[in-house]
């Protein structure tokens, strides 16, 4: 990757022929080391959010070990970047091949169901097993999201116990998973998701060594600014006390947005500007689908490589780059007065699902991405997690091992506990 100290240097140096998505690998470093330091337990990345190699080499250079995976591409990705990771595939549906394959060629045992048909589909085409992680999925509530998630996936209340039931039986370990909804506002949220979970594992009348909060944490956003993280940390840890759950079960979560937005800016430059209109080289089939379908805030600034803008300021409507009328985002956004061809738009706070969504509709999608040094809008992390990534040497991150030691032996402590 090429490298500049600021987006507007990169503008300044060279033309933004194409969208650039401008990576922070420190930030993410920071991230990753604050959900370490401060989840009691395994912390998954949810690589849907974005595949990019660079955020999985730096989350691994950070000490993290464990991936959540929805697809055997994603699978494969993580294998070959993350010598010894634990891979967890956590989509509630997987063709037949990308299970043989997760389990038999890359070393998955790790797998996500949320129904009897997907746990026979497992079991044979893992010739029934004996060393597999099984994880029934939950239907829970997502009062409180930003973008609401229920529906498609999750046992609901009817067949959970007897699906848990059924999976503890050929389950080495067993675990429960759910998912509140993508940017969770309220930790409360959390507590009452586990409560009802804990009361259907009490109806099940099994056993659980795993207890999987999903994903949900959330990440600052104009006019979004969520409670402090540690708030959903407190509100996790207390719920799990009072689970009906094995003494030395697991807890898991499996951020995603919350561990990358912050780390990742994209520059996309006016190609016109017709009264009002500002037509640009990315939109909603590119970077920018959120934007447009999910209609998420996420702050502009504008960079011109020659000269100033004007402090005037009006409002205009932007346009994406394909022919598709549909490629429009929403509202009226704030803009200097005097914008004009070749001035480009920096979007903040789009490493979640930014590049990820990209596609190749009209031609368009090549996203180039540099590093950057300087810092994001606004962050959810400060103090120590900051402090203690500047504080580590070069090759302290990759050493970093503490969470695999910490699975290992928890592991070990359950099976004596089934032996005892």
């Amino acid at each position: 990757m090429s490298r500049y100290h600021t987006p507007l240097d990169l503008v300044r140096s060279r033309p933004v022929e194409g969208p650039v998505a401008c990576a922070r690998p420190d930030r993410l470093a920071i991230a990753a080391t604050w959900f370490q330091d401060n989840f009691p337990g395994e912390v998954l990345y949810a690589v849907k959010a974005n595949p990019s190699p660079w955020v999985i080499d730096a989350l691994y250079a950070a000490g993290m070990r464990w991936f959540d995976a929805a697809s055997l591409p994603e699978v494969e990705l993580v294998r070959e970047r993350c010598p010894g990771a634990t891979i967890a595939y956590m989509h509630p549906v997987k063709s037949r091949h990308a299970i043989r394959r997760a389990y038999f060629d890359h070393g998955v045992k790790i797998f996500v169901l949320d129904c009897e048909a997907e746990l026979k589909k497992i079991l044979e085409e893992t010739q029934y097993a004996k060393d597999l992680t099984l994880v029934v999925r939950l239907a829970v509530s997502n009062e409180g999201s930003a973008l609401p998630l229920a529906g498609k996936f999750g046992a609901g209340e009817a067949e959970a116990p007897d699906l848990i039931r059924q999976a503890r039986a050929h389950a080495d370990e067993l675990g429960v998973s759910f998912h509140v909804g993508s940017q969770c506002m309220a930790p409360g949220t959390y507590r009452a998701a586990m409560a009802e979970v804990s009361r259907l594992i009490v109806q099940a009348g099994v056993t659980v060594d795993i207890v999987d909060v999903g994903g949900g944490f959330p990440s600052v956003y104009p006019g979004m600014r969520p409670p402090p993280l540690a708030d959903y940390i407190t509100a996790i840890k207390d719920a799990f006390e009072d689970m009906m759950v094995l003494e030395n079960a697991d807890l898991w979560c499996e951020p995603g947005r919350a561990l990358i937005a912050e780390s990742v800016s994209v520059l996309t430059r006016v190609e016109l500007v017709k009264g009002n209109q500002v037509h640009l080289n990315d939109g909603a089939y590119g970077c920018l689908y959120d934007m447009v379908y999910a209609k998420w805030p996420f702050p502009i600034r504008v960079h011109r490589a020659d000269g100033d803008l004007t402090e005037q300021s009006e409002e205009f409507k932007l346009y994406g780059p394909t022919c598709d009328s549909i490629d429009t985002m929403p509202g009226l956004h704030t803009l200097p007065a005097d914008l004009a061809e070749g001035d480009v738009l920096e979007i903040g706070m789009l490493g979640a699902y930014g590049t990820a969504m990209a596609t190749r509709f009209n031609g368009f999608g090549d996203v180039e991405t540099c590093q950057v040094d300087d810092y994001p809008w606004a962050s959810l992390y400060t103090g120590s997690a900051a402090e203690a990534v500047a504080a580590l040497p070069a090759t302290a991150a990759e050493e970093r091992v503490v969470p695999f030691a910490r699975a290992q032996r928890r592991r070990r402590n359950r099976l004596m506990k089934r032996r005892g």
